[in-house]
């Protein structure tokens, strides 16, 4: 048996038009890798997309790859993530799985109060599949209290459990912030359990639940994790065995300084030492400035000039953080680095509940703003009139609040 496990492919992430395609670019990669290594399916445990109303193109692009698998007879089963996931219960995965490109493995029945799971049953080589969504700020654990456990424990046969949680004997040095659960609530029994939603590359045995993997995010999502992890990257279990591929996409090039007592001109100088003679061919270069200034002010550092001539050099795209940069004039320059989606949900907290909209719950409202902000988002095509765009866009907003416009 031979199969991938993908997660947190995070497809239309990046919203810069130079890294917009990024994420999709990566995934086909990733299929093109699965078709080549001749597996029998592929896993993928949530957050395919990066929200439950993904781009067109994003979407175009996705089916296309599924497509691709589905020739070659090589069957996906995926779960729900905290981003593609809505309360609304309407997502494009549902479209999808309609569509026949993969199977949602989250099935199963209400008894007495109790989730029942059940299985799916990969036809090629009888594996047992099943596995539990994810949702935002790890509200899923409420599902896993109330799982019943017995019939997936008992169950013979090689099992997988598809999941998209943190769990607390495995949460990372650098991410103690993150709401975890504990092992515990998973079941236990199973051969491989296939982990997304915290963007490590892990594989442990532990004693009672067999394999427990994280492969990663399929592309990094932001500035730190590009710094940290580089590339993405998916495993290929073969024999019970993961072995983790990296897909390799742009090549990346970091310039950390240290700026404590320097001058922005003798950082400044640093920085073109540090690439004088060298090309940046298909690179993505991260720049990262810590420490306080001797003298002077972070915009003195004449940032434009410097992305210039790294653009000159062949470079992909170019991005900086400034954010542990302090100086004396100031105790403190503050920078948020949190990506837009964060900032978003972060002001739809702060305001929900606000505005009384008749029956509707605090989960539903979340979830209608969250869809309109995405419907609002929506570009332009080519070759489309402005009169048509409109309509589409008001088409949309009609759909998602469900009223004539």
């Amino acid at each position: 048996m031979k199969f991938a496990h993908l997660a947190d492919c995070h497809i239309g992430s990046w919203r810069d038009p130079k890294l917009k395609d990024i994420s999709t670019i990566a995934f086909q990669k990733a299929v093109d890798k699965c078709i080549e290594e001749n597996v029998d399916f592929v896993l993928i445990s949530g957050d395919l997309f990066n929200t439950s109303l993904p781009r067109l193109d994003n979407l175009k692009d996705a089916v296309t790859a599924f497509k691709q698998l589905r020739e070659k007879n090589i069957s996906v089963y995926i779960i729900p993530g905290s981003h593609d996931y809505s309360p609304s219960g309407k997502t494009m995965l549902d479209v999808l799985e309609n569509a026949g490109l993969f199977i949602n493995v989250v099935k199963g029945e209400e008894i007495d109060g109790k989730l029942k799971l059940k299985f799916t049953i990969d036809k090629k080589t009888g594996a047992k599949i099943t596995g539990m969504l994810g949702k935002r700020r790890s509200l899923e654990k409420e599902y896993y209290k109330n799982l019943m456990t017995e019939n997936l424990e008992n169950e013979q046969g090689y099992k997988i459990f598809m999941f998209h949680s943190g769990i607390d004997e495995l949460k990372p040095e650098d991410q103690q912030n993150i709401i975890t659960q504990p092992l515990s609530l998973l079941p236990k029994n199973f051969d491989y359990y296939a982990g997304g939603h915290v963007h490590i590359v892990k594989d442990t045995k532990i004693e009672g639940y067999g394999t427990i993997a994280y492969p990663g995010p399929l592309f990094p999502n932001s500035f730190s994790e590009l710094e940290k992890l580089e590339t993405g990257g998916f495993y290929i279990v073969e024999n019970s065995i993961p072995k983790w591929h990296p897909v390799q996409v742009y090549n990346t090039c970091k310039i950390i300084i240290d700026c404590s007592g320097k001058s922005p001109e003798q950082i400044y100088d640093e920085i073109i030492n540090n690439i004088r003679g060298k090309e940046f061919i298909n690179t993505i270069v991260l720049i990262r400035l810590y420490g306080s200034l001797g003298s002077g002010k972070p915009y003195d550092i004449d940032f434009k000039e410097i992305f210039s001539i790294l653009y000159d050099k062949s470079a992909y795209f170019v991005m900086k953080n400034i954010n542990q940069l302090t100086t004396k004039e100031f105790d403190e320059i503050k920078i948020d680095t949190k990506s837009a989606e964060d900032t978003e949900e972060k002001i739809i907290r702060e305001h929900l509940g606000q505005i009384k909209l008749g029956n509707i719950t605090i989960e539903r409202e979340e979830a209608l703003i969250k869809q309109l902000i995405q419907t609002l988002s929506t570009e332009k095509q080519e070759g489309e009139t402005n009169p048509d765009f409109e309509k589409r866009v008001k088409d949309e907003v009609s759909r998602v609040l469900d009223v004539e416009l």
